[in-house]
């Protein structure tokens, strides 16, 4: 049952990445736009994070912040949405996840999923080899544009908190927790929240 659960998520991963890749082009072409014509630097954030099994890929994303913002200030965190190395633009793609966006090609390229664990970065909060057996768990599916962590808590304990429900994830994963999650996250987007109750990846 769960090699059949497996085979659908990469059906549903492939198929749902490439529709909203063509979905939303034209808006990921107004979003290019906007970040290229107001603010210095790269259309493209990518960013070295853990995936599946602990391997390193570049995860993508629409820049939000002024070039080198991870070694000015707080670094990798965001604590407030005041934080002035946050751009106009990227203001509104924050509280929005339309920065996510780019992450799609993540997907369709294999290096994440839909749905699973939001991946770390390299050294924060711990290296691989620093995860206990438990939390290495969650990264035996791979990473997400969104989970059950997003759904739920989002950024509102400490990520040894979240570490459990991404476990959660993983043992309980079926295709339809996956559907349900997809659809829960379409409703987070549309529904007003902070996203700074606790500090943020860059």
């Amino acid at each position: 049952m769960l090699k059949l659960n497996l085979i659908f998520k990469k059906i549903i991963d492939l198929f749902g990445s490439l529709v909203g890749i063509i979905l939303t082009s034209p808006l990921l072409g107004i979003i290019a736009m906007l970040i290229k014509y107001t603010s210095d630097g790269p259309i493209i954030f990518k960013q070295k994070r853990l995936g599946k099994d602990g391997k390193v890929f570049e995860i993508l994303k629409f820049r939000t912040m002024i070039v080198d913002a991870e070694n000015i200030g707080d670094g990798l965190f965001v604590k407030t949405g005041t934080d002035n190395r946050i751009t106009k633009v990227g203001k509104f793609l924050r509280a929005t996840s339309l920065d996510e966006l780019p992450q799609l090609w993540n997907v369709v390229i294999g290096d994440m999923s839909l749905v699973g664990p939001r991946p770390p970065v390299l050294h924060h909060p711990y290296k691989y080899i620093e995860y206990t057996d438990f939390q290495r768990k969650r990264f035996e599916m791979k990473p997400g544009i969104t989970g059950l962590t997003q759904i739920t808590v989002r950024n509102s304990v400490s990520w040894d908190e979240r570490i459990p429900l991404d476990v959660k994830y993983v043992d309980t994963f079926n295709v339809w927790l996956d559907i349900k999650i997809l659809f829960k996250t379409v409703i987070k987007i549309f529904t007003k929240e902070s996203i700074y109750t606790e500090s943020k990846n860059v």
